[in-house]
């Protein structure tokens, strides 16, 4: 799993980082997304895809090998 972030596009709703906080954080300055781990662990996964699905902006990308 490899994840990335577009900062420009969040609008600092922290879903992101309610659902997945060993992944994500939120910047104390702006409330945008930090991403803390871009290939997390599997157990971590579930939880990532999660937030990429909640994220009002679309902020957030997931991708695996399987993905086209």
């Amino acid at each position: 799993m490899k994840i990335t972030v577009d900062r420009d596009r969040c609008v600092g709703a922290g879903m992101c980082a309610l659902l997945a906080p060993a992944v994500f954080d939120q910047d104390t300055a702006d409330g945008r997304v930090w991403l803390l781990d871009a290939a997390p662990p599997p157990g971590q996964h579930t939880a990532a895809r999660e937030a990429e699905q909640t994220c009002p902006s679309a902020a957030i990308s997931v991708t695996t090998a399987t993905d086209s």
